[in-house]
């Protein structure tokens, strides 16, 4: 058995505690995403009852989703941040899961709407624990040399969870309901409603993480004695080579790439009837931009290991912009799940080099801080893209993918002018501490 997973760990090649983290973060991701499907679903069922505060079932469903991400986004910073004054990387990620956890579950005795937004806002405070001290963690545990390829293990597993739960979640959902009885008596149980059975698997999941986390994971010991004092994030580059701070800038980035790929979400059936295909094309075409990060993160992680983080990230934005535009163009179901693909290619290219830069430049006891930034701007440019395609669609189908590659552009000359590349520096430091000389 000892000999299987040792097969296994070298082939992702990373620490132990990280793929520890990772395989977490799936179990959590299931069940955070299998959310996404039950509670609009939940919301225009019968068992839910009471004041909607005049809203519409829609704006409800949009309000309720959308708080967890707002919520979420607007905590990390300061989540990460004290997590850097604390050191305790694992204490904060243990809260979160927790957090998560009693929430899903409070979803079985939740009636009332008002149940339903302080229940989803409770979960976005209990993921701001959990997103930025996790990425803070893998940062801490990688080396410069092969943290790329952390960043990209720990997001492949995270998507394959996301991903794979609203897939299961519908099959729960409409194969209740289920009748739990005790074998070999003649009494009749338990039935459980398919929404009820939906809460228990996003319990079970979080519970799961916890385990994970509690048994296999810990702090590297630098974490504590490296606590930084100075855990501002700075918009503006204070050595004043570039105009904007490099970490700032690629959180500005990741907010355009992350509104970018979310346009595609609100536009279902604008996007149906224009290429004339079912909800299933629309699901595959979804998936699609998921389907290329899973199969590239990694790969693309350890090549900026090897070859720098900027040319992967600015290949990535300059990627998107097509990528993006093109989904406005296209009038077959097929290519515009090879427009999705493509775009999950860019998408690759900048999520695992971003957050390995970043990690780069972040200093001792400054994880959590710097790479909330990242994590943060993920966050909003997911509320972000939604919002501006439901706004700008009204004004033609284009209009919005147009959108996206104007603000994938800005990115891409951002990124271009205002971020240096880290490796090389890092190398020769590395170098010297070991006493051989810098190359070159």
């Amino acid at each position: 058995m000892l000999s299987i997973v040792g097969r296994f760990l070298s082939l992702f090649r990373v620490d132990r505690r990280v793929l520890a983290l990772a395989f977490a973060r799936m179990a959590d991701g299931v069940g955070n995403s299998f959310l996404i499907i039950v509670i609009p679903l939940y919301v225009g069922s019968d068992l839910i009852a009471g004041n909607a505060f005049g809203l519409e079932e829609a704006v409800v469903i949009g309000t309720i989703l959308s708080l967890y991400g707002f919520l979420s986004s607007s905590a990390q910073p300061f989540t990460g941040r004290y997590s850097d004054r604390t050191g305790k990387r694992k204490a904060f990620i243990l809260v979160g899961l927790a957090g998560l956890a009693v929430t899903n579950l409070a979803y079985v005795f939740a009636d009332t709407y008002t149940h339903l937004f302080l229940i989803r806002g409770l979960q976005g405070v209990s993921v701001a624990f959990i997103v930025p001290t996790s990425i803070a963690l893998v940062n801490e545990l990688a080396t410069t040399r092969d943290r790329g390829g952390n960043m990209g293990v720990y997001n492949t597993f995270r998507l394959i969870g996301f991903g794979a739960g609203p897939v299961a979640a519908g099959a729960v959902v409409s194969a209740g309901p289920y009748a739990l009885s005790i074998p070999g008596t003649s009494d009749p149980g338990v039935a459980i409603n398919g929404f009820d059975a939906a809460f228990y698997v996003a319990t079970v999941t979080a519970a799961v993480s916890y385990l994970l986390v509690t048994v296999l994971v810990s702090d590297p010991e630098s974490t504590v004695a490296d606590a930084g004092s100075d855990l501002s994030i700075d918009v503006f580059d204070r050595s004043g080579r570039h105009l904007l701070d490099p970490v700032f800038t690629l959180g500005v980035a990741t907010l355009f790439l992350a509104g970018s790929i979310a346009l595609f979400a609100t536009l279902q059936p604008q996007i149906n009837a224009r290429l004339e295909q079912g909800s299933t094309w629309f699901g595959l075409q979804f998936a699609g931009f998921v389907i290329a990060q899973i199969i590239l993160q990694t790969p693309i992680g350890r090549a900026s290991d090897r070859f720098g983080r900027r040319p992967f990230i600015v290949a990535g934005m300059v990627l998107l912009i097509p990528t993006t535009i093109v989904q406005g163009y296209v009038f077959t179901p097929e290519t515009m799940l090879l427009a999705r693909l493509a775009q999950g290619v860019a998408g690759a290219m900048v999520f695992a080099p971003s957050l390995a830069l970043a990690g780069d430049l972040a200093g001792a006891g400054e994880s959590g801080t710097k790479l909330s930034v990242l994590t943060m701007a993920f966050g909003f440019g997911i509320a972000l893209g939604p919002f501006a395609s439901g706004t700008l669609v009204g004004y033609g189908f284009r209009v919005p993918f147009l959108f996206g590659g104007a603000i994938a552009a800005v990115g891409a000359v951002l990124v271009i002018t205002q971020v240096e590349e880290t490796l090389e520096v890092d190398r020769a430091d590395d170098q010297s501490e070991r006493g051989e000389p810098a190359d070159g």
